[in-house]
């Protein structure tokens, strides 16, 4: 993906608990793990889906719990100037959700 080279800030991973969440702790060995494990999407698919949809570039990635789960909260830039989050359920890699205005300006009209 042409954006990953503007990526700002990869990786915050919030446990509210303190501990553990869905067997996954907050040290990057047991994310990778997790990842090779398929309990968790690879970034970069995340990264690959909406480059392949949607125009911008990558100006923040966080991992965080919300709700108990892991999602994945990219925020792009897109054209505009405008600043548009997308919410990724890190565990299957489901879109929850798209936040921001003139997202339609964003969409790519070739993509899939």
């Amino acid at each position: 993906m042409k954006n990953r080279i503007h990526i700002v800030l990869i990786g915050c991973l919030f446990l509210l608990s303190g501990g553990p969440i869905a067997g996954i702790a907050a040290e990057p060995p047991e994310l990778r793990e997790a990842v090779a494990e398929g309990r968790i999407v690879p970034l970069s698919s995340i990264l690959d889906w909406l480059d392949s949809r949607y125009r911008g570039q990558v100006v923040e990635v966080e991992l965080e719990v919300r709700d108990g789960e892991l999602v994945y909260e990219i925020d792009l830039l897109g054209p505009s100037g405008q600043r548009v989050e997308f919410l990724f359920d890190a565990s299957n890699g489901d879109l929850r959700g798209v936040r921001g205005v003139n997202v339609g300006e964003m969409r790519r009209r070739d993509g899939p």
